[in-house]
């Protein structure tokens, strides 16, 4: 059910729940304040309780409610990256909502880059808490139609056209005494994140880079199996691999479809080819799988790219979304 600007704002504040557009996929959003509101997110994305939330902000300056520290560290990340699809993890105030931090003591923020949504957070005076806008582990929406088809045309959807990202925010853990911690790969790297937080902390390292994984804030997206469509996905380091795959499921009677990247062989199945370019590959990586799964076959091929790390974000949504 398609919403306006408007109806998505009264629908929020008064309780319920709306899929949103953001620059990197749809999201499941409802006020980040209401707890009976942000229950009806895990209900209806069958999503464990104790997975947190991102919460979504207008502005930098609403950082403040919500952290006990905003360390150096996190303005410097902040004021580089935002807008954009990069989200902090920071200590969190006391009475931050147990159900957006998933009884973590920290609570995970961003300012989206979207002006549908940035006008929902701004107008509307909201902050709201976004997982994307699929059910737990499935493939991540970047269409209005993607949610519809995933979580049925019941629910109010704000249409703000395909996601220009196409894949899930980077998520930074940044300690009270301004210690950094990549959580979740995505098109903002590490390396990017690392030039920034050197220049604020000087030769100060960043000591949880090796810290007992046990220790580090639970993240979004870091289940298994996620990102997955229904149909059973193989994976292939290499394209000649998954070309004999092709063949050998067709002599076993059972159809393929698969998503290729850059030019090489092509298999004797239905396939998609991305071109060979990081940023390009996530922005159509969701779609491209949406597509193939659409198609009801009974397995799809999905090359890999080199394993570099450019290619990071997209390996480990790929990693997590099939087999090898």
């Amino acid at each position: 059910m398609r919403v306006s600007l408007e109806q998505a704002i009264a629908e929020l504040k008064q309780g319920g729940v709306v899929a949103i557009p953001t620059e990197t996929v749809y999201g499941l959003a409802a006020d980040a304040t209401n707890d009976s509101a942000l229950k009806k997110i895990f209900a209806i994305k069958q999503r464990p309780a104790d997975h947190p939330l991102i919460v979504h902000i207008g502005d930098m300056n609403q950082v403040h409610d919500w952290v006990t520290s905003f360390p150096e560290v996190a303005i410097a990340l902040a004021s580089a990256f935002w807008p954009g699809p990069l989200t902090l993890v920071l200590p969190a105030q006391p009475y931050v909502s147990r159900v957006v931090r998933g009884d973590e003591p920290t609570v995970a923020l961003r300012v989206p880059n979207h002006p549908v949504a940035l006008a929902l957070l701004t107008e509307g005076g909201l902050s709201v808490a976004a997982p994307s806008a699929n059910l737990f582990t499935q493939l991540s929406p970047t269409t209005a139609a993607h949610v519809e088809a995933g979580l049925g045309e019941s629910i109010p959807v704000l249409d703000g056209g395909a996601c220009q990202v196409g894949i899930e925010s980077t998520i930074v853990s940044v300690t009270a005494d301004g210690q950094w911690q990549l959580l979740r790969p995505g098109m903002i790297s590490e390396q990017a994140i690392a030039a920034v937080a050197t220049r604020v902390a000087h030769q100060q390292a960043p000591a949880a880079v090796n810290a007992d994984a046990a220790s580090l804030p639970k993240a979004p997206g870091q289940h298994a199996l996620h990102y997955s469509p229904r149909t059973p996905l193989l994976l292939f380091k290499d394209r000649s691999a998954l070309v004999q795959e092709c063949e050998l499921l067709k002599q076993a009677g059972l159809s393929s479809a698969a998503m290729l990247i850059g030019d090489g062989d092509v298999p004797n199945c239905p396939n998609v080819k991305l071109p060979n370019v990081p940023e390009k590959v996530a922005e159509l990586l969701y779609s491209t799988l949406h597509s193939l799964d659409a198609m009801k076959v009974d397995r799809l091929l999905v090359e890999l790219p080199p394993h570099l790390p450019i290619w990071l974000a997209v390996l480990d949504r790929l990693s997590r979304a099939g087999y090898r």
